[in-house]
């Protein structure tokens, strides 16, 4: 069975993946690696984890407005996350979304705290703002 859950559409695109998720938002400036896609903030609960190949599912971002350039940088080098999922979207992250044609979302109907578990295989489609969640 699949459970959908709507959501907002903040960058276009449609993608399949793993789940990452977390319940600190992350400052992709001086947090992220962009060449190896590790978190590397000693104080987050992914410290020591990839997010490339992954559907990063945040409460928020947080940090400098360079942290946009940072996600495009991640793009450029094939280590950005698949998508990225947002309790709530801010402008840094949205903005470095949107630049680096990563699919994004926020705003979910439901909580997905409470419902998702990493490694998860979730479907996002952003253009239509759906996340479909295979159930186990």
């Amino acid at each position: 069975m699949v459970k959908i859950i709507k959501c907002r559409k903040i960058s276009r695109g449609h993608v399949n993946g793993p789940v990452l998720l977390t319940k600190d938002p992350i400052s992709f400036l001086g947090g992220v690696d962009p060449d190896t896609g590790i978190i590397t903030d000693t104080h987050h609960e992914l410290y020591g984890k990839k997010i490339s190949e992954k559907i990063l599912v945040i409460p928020s971002g947080k940090g400098s407005t360079v942290g946009s350039y940072i996600i495009y940088q991640m793009y450029k080098n094939k280590t950005a996350p698949l998508a990225l999922i947002a309790l709530e979207a801010e402008p840094i992250i949205a903005t470095g979304a949107i630049m680096a044609g990563i699919p994004m979302v926020d705003r979910p109907e439901e909580s997905l705290l409470g419902i998702l578990n990493d490694g998860d295989w979730v479907e996002l489609d952003a253009d239509e703002g759906i996340i479909k969640i295979e159930n186990k």
